[in-house]
């Protein structure tokens, strides 16, 4: 009785965080300039890019943090250890967008440092 009420809550969890897929991941900017060979428009162009990057993980955190506040308006029948296991696992999920874009501007930023320094040579 036990492993049924199991399988049905967990088929509810599926079915409730449907919406959590259509938020978009965005991809990294690939291709970003190296700042010891890159011009000046080539940088500017790669920091539109980390700009836009920025802008697009924004929205999918927003996304992915309103679609989980929506599914647990739903889920009325967790007890709190599977609250906190989905809270958890929401948490990853959120920090890792967010190390995944930290990662990809300081990346970028040694470009910058980089390209600065050769213009001081």
């Amino acid at each position: 009785m036990i492993n049924i009420k199991r399988i049905i809550i967990s088929f509810i969890l599926i079915l409730l965080s449907y919406p959590a897929f259509s938020c978009d991941y965005p991809t990294p900017p690939n291709n970003l300039p190296d700042g010891a060979t890159s011009n000046k428009d080539q940088m500017l162009s790669g920091v539109k890019r980390i700009a836009s990057y920025q802008e697009e993980m924004s929205s999918y955190l927003a996304c992915i943090e309103k679609n989980e506040i929506e599914t647990m308006k739903n889920l009325t029948d967790l007890n709190e250890n599977e609250k906190n296991i989905r809270k958890e696992l929401f948490n990853k999920k959120y920090n890792a967008a967010i190390e995944s874009q930290i990662r990809t501007v300081e990346m970028f930023n040694v470009e910058i440092r980089e390209f600065k320094a050769k213009l001081k040579e």
